[in-house]
């Protein structure tokens, strides 16, 4: 039977071992977002043979998996996960499952399973070849945004120690102007923040912080997922001050991503505003997910 348990820094260097092997390029599959988000849905992890298990627990208390990273038997792993459903009373879920690992599921069980999309969970991809450059029509509202932020004095830097305290206040004053200790999911961002700056060098994580007439507007966090994907992890900035959000994610890119092939900008959790300004950068491709129910017996 499995024994789940909560994430540690310790679980690190095995936990990127089993993630490199599946190379996925969504946004669950990180260290960092698996340790920094853990209380959204009180995230259990463990190891079985060579697959990474991380478990999401229902309001009913029920479990809900990502699909596994790693390499084994995936018909073993699948037995082993339903077992451990089954003494919840429940049949097996995987909440998180790639359209490739959809895939392998529908090669075994076939329409045993049955699969949903979850729109509001696609990670927004794009090529990092044409979101440095912003070239062409499709970029031009975006090069005068950053244009017009330009206008007055501003500068970048790249997120060093130094600047952890600010950008910790600059948080915490965005959450509390829009109230988020009313939000459960706000009050788990600024856990999810804490986390990223308190383990910043231990998770591999980089940075970089925006100036306006020095003045902070803005500061993002990232790392690269998988051999060739960057993400954003954390994205804030002064929606007071025209250019800020594009012109931070611009010059992180261009300071951070160069190496890397696509951007992921993670998802929009079917936030209408988010949706549109994701949408706006012009993704190469959605990165679909899928909610998979298996039947109460295979």
């Amino acid at each position: 039977m499995l024994e789940l348990r909560e994430i540690q820094l310790s679980d690190k260097p095995w936990i990127d071992q089993l993630l490199a092997i599946s190379d996925f390029m969504s946004c669950e599959y990180t260290f960092a977002n698996n340790a920094a988000w853990r209380r959204l849905m009180n995230t259990k992890i463990t190891r079985y043979k060579d697959f990474y298990i991380s478990c999401n627990y229902c309001e009913d208390g029920s479990p809900c998996f990502t699909y596994p990273a790693g390499d084994g038997d995936v018909e073993e792993m699948i037995s082993v996960l339903s077992e451990y459903s089954a003494t919840f009373h429940r049949p097996l879920r995987f909440s998180t499952a790639s359209a490739e690992s959809l895939a392998i599921l529908r090669s075994i069980y076939g329409s045993k399973i049955h699969a949903v999309p979850l729109r509001d969970s696609f990670d927004y991809i794009y090529r990092t070849d044409e979101l440095i450059p912003m070239a062409g029509k499709k970029f031009h509202a975006k090069r005068n945004h950053i244009a017009n932020f330009k206008k007055k004095e501003w500068h970048y830097e790249k997120m060093t120690h130094a600047h952890f305290p600010a950008c910790i206040e600059f948080a915490v004053n965005s959450y509390e102007r829009a109230n988020g200790y009313d939000d459960f999911s706000s009050v788990v961002e600024q856990y999810a923040i804490n986390t990223f700056f308190n383990y910043f060098d231990q998770m591999g994580l980089c940075g970089g912080v925006l100036y306006q007439e020095d003045r902070m507007v803005g500061f993002t966090i990232g790392e690269g997922i998988n051999s060739n994907t960057f993400a954003i992890h954390i994205e804030k900035a002064e929606h007071g001050v025209q250019g800020a959000y594009p012109t931070l994610f611009h010059e992180f890119i261009k300071a951070e991503a160069q190496d890397y092939m696509y951007i992921n900008r993670e998802e929009d959790l079917g936030i209408e505003g988010l949706r549109r300004s994701k949408m706006s950068y012009n993704p190469t491709s959605l990165y679909e997910k899928y909610r998979v129910d298996f039947p109460v017996k295979l």
